[in-house]
């Protein structure tokens, strides 16, 4: 079984989780949507799958390189 890793690209606030763990995704949909510089990035995963792990909650400030969530082939 793969798992892709999501990873925060910049340090930023988390201003939207869209996903719970277990909730099923396809390759190119929107996980959590973080802000930055008052803009909204999109964070989306590459595979379709089941969201494993969310490692975010609404409000919370990451670092770049933070874990943000785990998604899991089948």
């Amino acid at each position: 079984m793969a798992v892709e890793e999501i990873h925060a690209e910049m340090v930023s606030s988390v201003w939207k989780v869209l996903v719970q763990p277990g909730s099923e995704v396809d390759a190119g949909d929107t996980l959590v949507v973080l802000e930055s510089m008052k803009m909204e990035i999109p964070v989306l995963t590459e595979r379709a799958g089941t969201v494993r792990e969310l490692h975010v909650v609404e409000g919370e400030v990451l670092q770049e390189g933070d874990l943000i969530a785990t998604v899991a082939d089948g």
